[in-house]
Formats: C-alpha cells, sequence, structure tokens
C-alpha cells in the first residue's frame, strides 16, 4: 500500500501543525486586548526583536550549509552595513535585507566562490 510509508510523515505534520498553530491563536486573541502603549505589548516586542537577533547572530557567528563557507568578515561586514542602510534609510525592514543580501552576494562573487 501507498500510504503505508507516508503515515509517519503525515502524524508528524498534523501534531507539529497543533502544535504550534494554537500559540498562534492565543497570540492572536490576547494580542488584540493589548492597548498599544501597554508595558506588555512593549515586553512582548522586546522578546520578538531580541528572538530575532539571536538568530541572526547565530546565522553570522555559527552559520551552516553554503553560509558557513563563507568568511566570518564578509557575513559580518553585510550585516553591518545593511543595518546601517535600515538605520539612514527609514528604517525599513526590507532595505536592511536587501542591502545584506546583496553585499554578501557581491562579496562572494569578487572572492571567488
Amino acid at each position: 500500500m501507498a500510504l503505508e510509508g507516508w503515515w509517519p510523515y503525515l502524524l508528524i505534520a498534523v501534531a507539529g501543525w497543533l502544535a504550534t498553530d494554537i500559540w498562534r491563536w492565543l497570540g492572536v486573541i490576547a494580542g488584540n486586548r493589548l492597548k498599544e502603549g501597554s508595558e506588555a505589548l512593549y515586553w512582548v516586542r522586546a522578546v520578538a526583536t531580541a528572538l530575532v537577533m539571536a538568530v541572526t547572530a547565530k546565522l553570522i557567528v555559527f552559520p551552516t550549509g553554503t553560509l558557513e563557507q563563507t568568511p566570518m568578515w564578509l557575513r559580518i561586514g553585510a550585516a553591518s552595513i545593511g543595518f546601517a542602510a535600515f538605520l539612514l534609510l527609514g528604517q525599513r525592514v526590507l532595505v536592511g535585507v536587501a542591502v545584506s543580501i546583496l553585499l554578501l552576494t557581491a562579496g562572494l562573487l569578487f572572492i571567488g566562490f
């Protein structure tokens, strides 16, 4: 039978979805009840920002996959200049990400990767 080999994957997908989706819905419900200037919302934003920055730092300092083969100075430089572009050009996330990716790509092409 074709489905015999797929049931563990289906079970993992459904269990993973159920385990994470409930927290998303609870977050939406709780977030709708928070006032825009409340201390709780500032805390949530600070934690979310810290988590994003922790993942970014991990990718820069301890990369995996193809990024692991790039020099550290290139990763740090691309991230730093991308952050500066983010700050200087109106704090637009897309600008910071695009500048970082373009610099990383240009650096890789320049050093011959």
